[in-house]
């Protein structure tokens, strides 16, 4: 559109929505006119890149999406996994990053209260909550009241609820500094016979509208979640929303009751773009129109137009379509729960969105020019940028004998007084993670969280139809894993690295990976670099899980994560594709930790002795350099050590198992000496102590640190060469907690430390830079 074409609206009323003046011309196109100002809203949010993926849409098609355990792909308010006959599982991942750094309680809270609705709205359960989190440095006090308020409101939500916040992962970066991030995840076991779908059918069925009232809270937040912070961005605190954990759980309650009757067509989570979102995507996944009247939608707040109750994103809010004739059954449902249910609408068979106001139409729209008939951007990829290009230069060999002088003993402590690798305690403790007592391994205490499964005895369709709870020892395991820093550097092999990562942690507990969730955390893709990033991220994705066979449900994708300051400098976070995954335990009484168990154990390294410092914590952190080529993922070898690991934990074998990540060996040992309150002699005769800062603290794929009864060596390392050939050694021995942890490289002593020093600076390093030691 050019700038002489007279319209309704300025150019600065329609950048005001999130649109351009090209996408406005679009919206005239479809609909043969142009818009009001409700359908302009309208447009403005479902067109977001939060809600229709116009620049990443392209990129997610290569993923792979089907698998024989994939009951529900994407597509839907959340994937469904088979775990055995009588369970399965939903599950998904979703970001509240804009609204967390503007108002962080509530844009934290609202992103849990939004994910457990995605889940429930399937017909599951909620059991079990994780949360992937960014923040910048905590020198910066604006950071700290994100981290405590961000905090705060996770806990806040999910303790009223009673859902558990199980696991997770937290880095500290300055390139998250101004834009924090909050991932959300989320897993559910269903209960009802047949998963509920979100696309209406039936002419003549009714459209309720079920939860809580309708206000002004969160307008346009889909479209604020789909724009860059800046200084004004504390001027849109009307765009987050307002939880209530309470009122959620009594929705939690009623929706499953109602699911049960068998009276409910289609239901649909009114999150992002509220009444607007839930009324199009219903309607166009079935292939059919929906008519509302807001006149009947129960409202908070006198004088609200059209324009302000499409756009509200008011939380703990449902639309159904039920069985026509059923009404009155699914409101006396409700309304015994204390939420409100009202017949607002029904199911048209012209496939169009009409609103009514006051006995007139308020906005009418074909349901796929919101839905499904969005501006999709096929952007050109460039040439690698020069910032990668640079770093991937870097020559190892020759710069680590540029490095300044740090004696492993000092580089250790320092690393384990980094925010990044120290213990999170600070943060995990103020979550219930015990609620619904399923939890199987605590927060801290293992590679990956693991719940108890309990089925409820309904089955899924062919999945069983058992009629009473049954108690079993089937478990799930899951993590959210993203080293960001590898994928800043390498896109495509750092997102590579993420989901080998991921599946590791799972098979660290002896857990099966089966499958992923993923939240894509992105700059610009307007920007060539942006794009760039995003473009190669999604292809590595893509690769790794056909590598480890763990299909993607669903997920969601967080564009323009870029803080713009005073002077109009945009500064990107880091690529932070995270990786949610799932993995089925089949006896919970079998998982293993990440700490040593008893004296006297034998410690092997699983998998390659190949490290770097290219990309790793200690050249970024000690050293003070971001640069270098994170080592490829072999995933032959890959498949194999994880393998191993799992059959060692499953035969009994292995008593502890950890994941070789951040900080490289030395810190993975006493990562576990501090988790097992033992200490242990380490012995690396065939490492080379000329390259001692490279084996200590170089990072690569394929590596866990296991630990085996000593009357099993025989077994175990009988095991071990049939299945690894070479790929892995005999490093040591679990001593006593009054014993140093004593590293040898080559014969030469390299590290000795006490159990007090390690544990002391891993245990305070956040809690007293937040000014509170527990």
């Amino acid at each position: 559109m050019t700038a002489n074409i007279t319209t309704k609206f300025s150019p600065a009323e329609i950048k005001s929505e999130g649109l351009t003046l090209d996408e406005y011309q679009m919206i005239c196109d479809r609909l043969g006119r142009e818009p009001n100002k409700a359908e302009l809203g309208m447009f403005g949010v479902m067109w977001s890149e939060h809600c229709c993926y116009k620049n990443s849409r392209p990129l997610l098609k290569q993923f792979p999406t089907t698998g024989d355990r994939i009951l529900v792909g994407p597509g839907e308010n959340a994937g469904v996994v088979k775990i055995t006959d009588d369970i399965a599982i939903s599950f998904k991942i979703e970001s509240h990053n804009r609204p967390s750094a503007v108002e962080p309680y509530q844009g934290a809270a609202t992103g849990v209260g939004g994910i457990l609705r995605d889940i429930f709205t399937m017909g599951a359960r909620p059991v079990a909550i994780l949360n992937s989190l960014r923040f910048g440095e905590l020198s910066d006090p604006w950071v700290r009241s994100r981290v405590n308020g961000i905090v705060n409101g996770i806990a806040g939500y999910g303790n009223c609820i009673g859902v558990p916040t199980v696991g997770g992962e937290v880095y500290f970066d300055k390139a998250y500094n101004r834009n924090p991030l909050v991932n959300a995840m989320a897993i559910g076991i269903m209960e009802t016979k047949e998963i509920v779908k979100s696309g209406a059918s039936g002419t003549g069925n009714p459209v309720i509208y079920v939860g809580s009232t309708t206000g002004r809270d969160g307008m346009k937040g889909a479209s604020f979640a789909s724009a860059e912070i800046s200084d004004k961005s504390e001027q849109s605190r009307s765009a987050v929303q307002v939880g209530d954990p309470f009122l959620e759980k009594a929705l939690v309650e009623a929706c499953l009751e109602a699911f049960k009757t068998g009276a409910v067509v289609a239901a649909q989570d009114m999150g992002a773009a509220g009444l607007t979102c839930s009324t199009s995507e219903m309607a166009a996944k079935g292939g059919v129109g929906v008519v509302l009247d807001l006149d009947k939608i129960p409202a908070r707040e006198t004088g609200m137009t059209p324009y302000e109750y499409l756009l509200s994103e008011s939380q703990e809010r449902m639309l159904f379509v039920a069985h026509k004739g059923r009404e009155a059954e699914l409101i006396e449902i409700f309304e015994r729960w204390g939420l409100h249910a009202v017949v607002a609408g029904e199911v048209l068979a012209e496939p169009i969105v009409r609103i009514l106001w006051h006995g007139e139409v308020a906005a009418e729209i074909p349901a796929t020019a919101l839905a499904d008939n969005t501006p999709i951007y096929h952007r050109q990829l460039g040439d690698t940028p020069d910032y990668a290009k640079k770093a991937w230069a870097w020559d190892e060999k020759a710069e680590i004998a540029t490095f300044p002088s740090i004696t492993p003993n000092d580089a250790l402590l320092q690393l384990l007084d980094t925010p990044a690798i120290a213990s999170k305690a600070w943060i995990y403790r103020q979550y219930d993670h015990q609620v619904q007592n399923n939890t199987v391994i605590f927060p801290g205490g293992a590679d990956a969280a693991v719940i108890r499964l309990r089925s409820q005895g309904f089955g899924v369709g062919e999945l069983g139809t058992a009629e009473s709870q049954i108690d079993s020892l089937v478990g799930v395991a899951a993590t959210v894993d993203c080293n960001a820093r590898y994928v800043y550097l390498d896109p495509y092999e750092g997102a590579k690295l993420a989901v080998a990562e991921a599946a590791r942690n799972l098979s660290c507990v002896g857990s099966e990976p089966l499958s992923v969730t993923d939240n894509l955390n992105f700059g610009s893709p307007e920007n060539a670099i942006g794009y760039w990033q995003l473009h190669e991220a999604c292809r590595g994705i893509a690769d790794a899980c056909r590598e480890l066979s763990t299909p993607v449900t669903g997920g969601n994708v967080s564009l323009y994560n870029e803080t713009i300051d005073s002077d109009g400098n945009s500064q990107p976070i880091y690529p932070t594709p995270v990786i949610g995954m799932v993995g089925l335990v089949e006896d919970v009484t079998k998982v293993v930790g990440q700490g040593w168990k008893g004296v006297g154990d034998a410690i092997y390294l699983l998998g390659s002795d190949r490290s770097s410092l290219a990309a790793s914590e200690y050249l970024a952190l000690v050293i003070g350099e971001v640069t270098g080529r994170p080592q490829p993922v072999d995933f032959e070898l890959e498949r194999k050590v994880q393998f191993a690991c799992r059959q060692g934990i499953a035969q009994g074998l292995v008593q502890s198992a950890h994941d070789c990540s951040e900080g490289g060996l030395a810190v993975a040992i006493a990562e576990s000496c501090i988790s097992g309150n033992l200490t242990a002699q380490i012995q690396l005769v065939n490492a080379d102590d000329s390259h001692l800062t490279q084996v200590l603290f170089g990072e690569g794929a394929s590596r866990i640190v296991v630990s085996v009864k000593q009357g099993d060596r025989i077994a175990w390392e009988t095991y071990l060469t049939s299945q690894l050939g070479n790929s892995w050694q005999h490093i040591g021995t679990v001593s006593d907690a009054a014993s140093d942890l004593e590293i040898i490289v080559g014969g030469k002593k390299a590290i000795a430390v006490s159990l007090s020093q390690i544990t002391k600076n891993f245990n305070e390093a956040i809690s007293k830079r937040m000014g509170h030691i527990f």
